[in-house]
């Protein structure tokens, strides 16, 4: 997870201002003393962290604040507001042109995850009901334009391509002709990026740039590179005067020092965040959503809009009914697991909930892929009256499912026994939704050792 070891660091801290009834200014001085140093071991920038502190410090140390009801409460108010305004402070939409096709110039480093962002933002584009054209202008990495193509082939977006013997510039101004005259609303320049930033990568670009004057101009940084990334971004906003920025690989970087730097120091907004290598892995930004989720408050409105965009509302209901009831049969099981998929991995959505990082057990959930295909082929081994029925799973019916499905019987009778479970907290989770419902989520947490069932 992005930000684990800051999150729970500042969550630690923020935990003792809380249980104080008075704060004095030296409580102030030491909790902040500490906030500077998790700052710093997440790698954000050492500029940003001063201004950051001495922001928070100026609105803190005020009699208004010490002298309130809840003097540890506003002081986390304060943090969350700056570190939403350190981010960006609200959401950097993608431009559109008034004059289509808006043209996007996607531009970075080589390793960054450009030409598959390409493709992530041609995808999402492609929900939103628009028609985008993706252009390969990379001519000098082996076999890029063919990963153009292939992504173009899995989305059925077009690819506008003219091989590699061909200049870039010739090839963005012929791929704008094309998107034209074809009514691609969106283009989505796909350029050449190096090891590293030299003098003929960027003249190529300012190059292209100028031949097709794009909307929008998003640099794809790896957010794995720490503060690399912050310069890397600094660099080519110097040359190309970005409007964006894409940050890939969020969840592979537990410190998150990028993603709370770059704005403060190029000025640039992050627009976008990659957590992950399928093709809907790509997430518009929130400030302040992530500013929520660092300081362990959750982010509900990310959740919600997943499960508004991935599950059907009248299933739902009915789901609902069945798990109070414990109804729940394998059938349904199917029928929720493809619900969950269209969500996005589930260790990312239990980061969503609430204070989700202090329930015991919650960290441990993992969910295997491979795992998730083993049980989805014990359930598709089963007859029809069996996936209704759990109770007729005798042993011989369980033997021909660990057959059917190229399972173990043991691993059978494993998956049947966390189906029993699960079917059991979900009755109780059920029960968790009334007034009594924080109280509930503590009794669950206590569950040591549960697993989900894939």
């Amino acid at each position: 997870m992005a930000f684990e070891g800051l999150a729970s660091r500042l969550q630690n801290v923020f935990g003792k201002l809380r249980s104080k009834g008075k704060l004095t200014e030296e409580d102030v001085g030491e909790a902040l003393r500490e906030v500077r140093l998790a700052l710093l071991e997440a790698d954000v920038n050492f500029k940003v962290v001063k201004d950051f502190i001495a922001k928070v410090k100026e609105q803190s140390i005020g009699q208004e604040v010490l002298k309130s009801f809840t003097p540890g409460m506003v002081v986390i108010d304060i943090v969350n507001k700056e570190l939403t305004a350190l981010m960006g402070g609200t959401q950097s939409k993608l431009a559109r042109s008034n004059r289509p096709p808006t043209v996007i110039m996607m531009a970075g480093l080589q390793g960054a995850g450009k030409t598959t962002t390409s493709g992530k933002l041609a995808k999402m584009l492609l929900k939103q009901n628009h028609r985008p054209l993706l252009v390969a202008c990379d001519i000098y990495r082996p076999a890029a334009i063919k990963q153009l193509q292939v992504l173009g082939e899995q989305l059925s977006v077009p690819v506008f391509f003219l091989g590699d013997q061909v200049n870039p510039v010739d090839i963005a101004k012929a791929g704008l002709q094309h998107a034209k005259d074809n009514g691609n609303d969106y283009v989505i320049i796909d350029t050449a990026g190096r090891l590293h930033i030299d003098e003929n990568l960027m003249d190529e670009l300012k190059n292209v740039r100028t031949a097709v004057e794009p909307d929008e101009i998003l640099l794809v940084v790896d957010a794995m590179t720490g503060q690399d990334a912050v310069n890397v971004a600094e660099s080519f906003h110097q040359q190309l005067e970005l409007t964006g920025v894409v940050l890939t690989k969020l969840d592979g970087d537990t410190r998150g020092g990028a993603a709370l730097s770059v704005k403060a120091v190029t000025g640039c907004p992050i627009k976008f965040v990659a957590s992950g290598e399928k093709m809907d892995a790509l997430e518009p930004f929130f400030p302040d959503r992530m500013a929520s989720r660092i300081l362990g408050m959750g982010d509900m409105l990310t959740l919600i809009e997943k499960a508004q965009a991935g599950i059907d509302m009248d299933k739902a209901k009915e789901m609902e009914r069945k798990m109070r009831n414990a109804e729940f049969t394998f059938e349904d099981f199917l029928d929720q697991m493809e619900q969950v998929k269209k969500m996005g991995p589930l260790d990312q959505i239990l980061e969503m909930l609430p204070g989700a990082n202090k329930i015991k057990g919650m960290k441990d959930m993992k969910v295997d892929d491979k795992q998730m295909a083993r049980v989805e082929a014990i359930v598709k081994s089963m007859t029809t009256e069996e996936k209704r029925k759990p109770e007729l799973l005798n042993a011989n019916r369980r033997k021909r499912i660990a057959l059917g499905s190229g399972n173990s019987v043991q691993e059978v009778n494993r998956f049947i026994k966390q189906f029993d479970d699960m079917r059991k907290m979900m009755k109780q989770f059920s029960g968790m939704m009334g007034p009594k419902g924080a109280k509930g989520m503590k009794k669950l947490g206590k569950g040591k050792g549960f697993k989900f069932p894939f």
